[in-house]
């Protein structure tokens, strides 16, 4: 009997040491989990400080006064956060920059005066003589004074490990720890280069606070713990008697290495292994005898958002970890002992009843632990206690089960107005409210509007427009839970609840539970309603006002991505409205194109049968293409409007056959002066007077042929063009020099000739050198250019000569000036390529850079075919065409009937120009109808048969 007494003794204290040392390593992950949340809190705010630093124009700044420019940005940074004690930037010429925060009483330590708040360090290599210097400043960035550090230009940031490290990275890059010489803690070093790789921005994160951390988490008196690095250097020591730093023989600090503390249990953690961590989240446990003492050493790795791993160990003495249950083993055998031979059926049966409830209460709460929330809690025992535990847990794990499902319900619902009755729904249902309003602030913050309501566990409409006064009148006591920032319950008072929700009477007795709702900045966002007939206990309150925090969270988080929506969208239209408004050209065109684009993509997610049968668009997709139809054209704000508007040849910012006709006007009255000359030296009058007649005669037909030429038409002969070089040789007498009063740029075009003695005589027509602008070779792009354009590049930016425009074979436009226009797209690819699009706009480069792109290959930029296309982009290829062959509002042209337009596009899809695919779905599924009824003329809807146009070529 007193066998079976002792062996159940000492089962009771097995289990209980393995419950233990379980306890003591879960203990251990969650130390480990809130050692790994404190460093990544010192940490996440440095790297986003430095990657926004990179960003500001002082990390490519080049002088002091440019850089001390961004001290506003480096001051607020150093305010927000009191683990960063110095921000800095370190140039490729060797020059640094650098901010830091100097805390009251600690000026004499920087040799600084009272007051300074913050000293720049400036170390100047660049444009003369080096210099550095200090310079001191107040709270309010008032400049104090400053000193010259003529020493401190022994320090290079270039070989700095930080530098070294962020130009070696390909993101934020992180020190080894070691000890800060200003301050005297150990901290690390977070940087980053700057976009171009040529500076590096960095911050010290100080790591004082990790040792206050660990110091809480310490399971036994006599259990230490201590934080470092995959070099076993110290970060930080749950035990205040450990030195976590080291001063040298030379006076230096640096952390401590575990191997060094003198500790035993320290240097066998050190001896443990860190690569079999790996990345997994379960600790190595180890148990060794070190100096007649049995510990449990833990090693685990921090989950920290960086690649340079850090680790938590613990040596907890095993006496201290099982004392209680080595006491409760001895009472218990001294119990058996006295009891065993009376008590032994009667305490089998009592350890029975007693722990089966408790086991499985244990495995309930390893599955609450698991998140395992699928079954409720069916514990039941003699003993209340056990039962009151069985029905705690039971309430814990149904309140965790219903506020992580409105989480996830509320995270997954991406649209506002859908998420609003849909939060205050969970929200009621989750503290078991059957009705309640969610008011949200207006335009007026003291006014409160309703946005959604509940009524008996149905959702009901509210009127929007009866706004709630936030005075001493307000409803539901709403004015005191907001000016208070707390609950307030009170009964419902009669009529009160039908001024808000008026889809029918509250019932009696019902309880108001008014929550105020506050943005992460402490804003009102608005405010919930509940009502309930519960109690009102402090843990209900207080989870109801947990939920109401996650609601205001929510609530500001999707009415700001709204609000940044809107914005975007508004700038997009506020684009293309400056676009078309540019140019009497372009009229409404990157208005409209986007109506079409999208009709016609409705039509291929409707189509039920064809080739689009199985095409959809999500709702991101969706966006990626709203995007780029209003960006399509973006690229035309770089497109000269004298180009684009070019109605004669020889127009430029005016239309040169003024000077022109100038020069004939010259050449006929040197041809009368001529003539009256003749007749002075004894020429007949008549003979001269009729050659003079002859003369203006052919000048006057010349001219009359060179406007002809200038306002352009379909073609030009040979003929024409010899006689227009022809017309070109005949000259006139200038006597003034041509070069007075002309621009730079066309001067230095000039001077490339020698300056011709005066007077000159020059032709009527010709191709000058100061006609001929160059290209730079900024414009130009090889065959391995990042976007892939692959359109010819005229030599020339542009060439005004006048015989050169006169003789353009079609149109008015020099190949140069076609090749501007056409530049549009190139420049719409770059621009669009260079905004940062979150991922799932990362199309839409591709989709607005392709709208002149054909099936065959011969569009431009890219020579793109149809099979190296989206859909997306041969959308916006039709719907740029329709468009521009039907708009009514260019002076260039009239809009196109939609017959007309149909058999132009038809012809197009012959000729491969065209997706033939997407071409039969616009006329089969009616777009083009849709469009012609919302923007065309009603002259220009004309009687169309689509079967005409999808025969092929024959049909056209």
């Amino acid at each position: 009997m007193l066998a079976v007494g002792g062996v159940t003794a000492w089962v009771s204290y097995s289990r209980g040491s393995r419950i233990l040392e379980a306890s003591a390593v879960e203990l251990a992950m969650r130390s480990t989990g809130e050692a790994g949340g404190e460093l990544e809190r010192v940490l996440a705010p440095a790297r986003s400080a430095v990657r926004l630093l990179a960003l500001q124009p002082v990390a490519s700044a080049g002088t002091l006064a440019e850089r001390m420019e961004g001290l506003a940005f480096f001051a607020e940074a150093l305010r927000l956060t009191d683990t960063i004690s110095a921000y800095y930037v370190g140039y490729p010429d060797g020059d640094f920059f650098l901010v830091r925060r100097i805390a009251a009483g600690a000026e004499a330590q920087f040799d600084a005066p009272r007051g300074t708040r913050f000293v720049v360090q400036s170390i100047e290599r660049g444009g003369g003589a080096a210099e550095s210097r200090f310079i001191f400043l107040d709270e309010a960035l008032a400049r104090l004074g400053a000193a010259p550090r003529p020493q401190a230009l022994a320090f290079d940031p270039r070989v700095r490990p930080w530098y070294e490290a962020a130009m070696n990275a390909d993101g934020v890059a992180r020190t080894d720890p070691y000890v800060f010489f200003t301050t005297g803690k150990i901290g690390n070093t977070v940087a980053v280069r700057t976009a171009d790789g040529r500076a590096v921005v960095a911050a010290d994160v100080e790591l004082d606070t990790l040792s206050a951390v660990l110091a809480r988490q310490r399971i036994t008196p006599g259990t230490r713990l201590v934080l470092f690095d995959d070099g076993r250097r110290l970060m930080g020591s749950g035990d205040p008697d450990t030195e976590v730093i080291v001063r040298e023989a030379d006076g230096s600090l640096r952390p401590a290495v575990l191997a060094e503390l003198g500790q035993p249990s320290l240097a066998a953690l050190a001896g443990i292994d860190v690569a079999r961590l790996g990345t997994h989240a379960e600790p190595a446990v180890e148990r060794v005898r070190i100096a007649g003492e049995d510990l449990m050493l833990t090693l685990a790795r921090l989950r920290v958002d960086d690649r340079r791993p850090a680790f938590l160990g613990l040596a907890i003495p095993t006496d201290e970890l099982l004392g209680e249950a080595r006491a409760l083993r001895n009472q218990a055998l001294a119990a058996a002992a006295a009891l065993l031979a009376l008590a032994v059926p009667l305490a089998l049966w009592l350890a029975y009843v007693i722990a089966r409830p408790l086991a499985r209460l244990a495995g309930e709460a390893e599955a609450v632990r698991r998140f395992e929330f699928d079954r409720p809690i069916a514990v039941r025992s003699w003993i209340r206690e056990v039962d009151e535990l069985a029905l705690t847990l039971d309430q814990m794990k149904d309140t965790l089960a219903r506020f992580l499902r409105i989480t996830a319900e509320v995270a997954a619902e991406a649209d506002f107005e859908r998420l609003l009755p849909q939060l205050l729904d969970e929200t009621a249902r989750a503290v078991g409210a059957d009705s309640g309003v969610l008011y949200l602030v207006g335009n007026d913050p003291d006014r409160l509007c309703p946005a959604a309501g509940l009524h008996l566990g149905a959702r009901v409409d509210v009127d929007a427009t009866a706004e709630v006064a936030l005075d001493a009148a307000a409803p539901f006591e709403l004015a005191t839970a907001i000016r208070e920032r707390r609950p307030v319950t009170r009964p419902l008072r009669e009529g009160e609840w039908e001024h808000a929700v008026p889809a029918g009477g509250a019932p009696a007795g019902e309880l108001v539970i008014a929550l105020p709702l506050f943005s992460r900045e402490q804003a009102l966002v608005g405010a919930l309603v509940l009502l309930t007939r519960g109690g009102a206990d402090p843990a209900r309150l207080a989870f109801i006002g947990a939920l109401s925090g996650f609601a205001a969270v929510s609530l500001e988080t999707r009415g700001l991505i709204r609000a940044q929506k809107a914005l975007f969208d508004a700038f997009l239209r506020l684009l293309a409205g400056a676009i078309d408004a540019k140019s009497p050209y372009t009229g409404g065109h990157c208005a409209r194109v986007p109506e079409l684009a999208t009709m016609l993509a409705e039509a291929a997610c409707e189509a039920t049968e064809g080739p689009y049968r199985d095409f959809q668009l999500d709702a991101d997709e969706r966006e990626a293409v709203h995007i780029a139809a209003w960006l399509h054209d973006c690229g035309k704000v770089t497109t000269p409007e004298y180009v684009v508007d070019k109605a004669t040849k020889l127009e430029n910012l005016y239309d040169r056959i003024h000077e022109v006709r100038m020069r004939f006007e010259v050449a006929k009255r040197e041809a009368e002066v001529a003539c009256w000359r003749a007749i002075a030296e004894g020429e007949a009058r008549a003979t001269a007077l009729t050659r003079l007649e002859a003369a203006w005669r052919e000048l006057d037909d010349d001219f009359a042929f060179v406007a002809r030429c200038n306002v352009g038409g379909e073609s030009m002969t040979t003929a024409e063009h010899e006689r227009l070089h022809a017309i070109g040789r005949r000259t006139w007498t200038r006597t003034i020099d041509d070069r007075l009063g002309v621009g730079h740029d066309e001067l230095a075009r000039m001077n490339a000739v020698a300056r011709a003695p005066l007077p000159v005589a020059e032709p009527l027509l010709a191709d000058k050198p100061e006609h001929r602008i160059p290209r730079r070779e900024s414009e130009r792009f090889g065959e391995g250019n990042p976007w892939g354009f692959r359109m010819k590049i005229p030599a020339l930016l542009y060439d005004r000569g006048e015989l050169h425009n006169l003789t353009v074979g079609r149109g008015t436009l020099t190949e140069e000036e076609r090749y501007k226009i056409n530049e549009h797209i190139i420049q719409t690819i770059v621009m669009l390529s260079a905004l940062p699009f979150p991922r799932h706009l990362t199309a839409v480069p591709e989709y607005a850079g392709g709208h002149h792109e054909t099936m065959d290959g011969t569009g431009y930029p890219r020579r793109l075919t149809g099979e190296m296309m989206s859909p997306a982009a041969r959308m916006l290829a039709i719907a740029d065409i329709f468009e521009a062959l039907t708009a009514i509002d260019r002076p260039y042209k009239p809009g196109k009937t939609l017959s007309e337009t149909l058999t132009i596009m038809a012809r197009m899809r012959n000729e491969r120009h065209i997706d033939p695919e997407l071409f039969e779905l616009f006329l089969r599924a009616g777009v083009f109808r849709r469009y012609a009824e919302r923007f065309m003329q009603p002259e220009q809807i004309d009687e169309v048969d689509i079967e005409r146009y999808l025969g092929g070529a024959a049909a056209v």
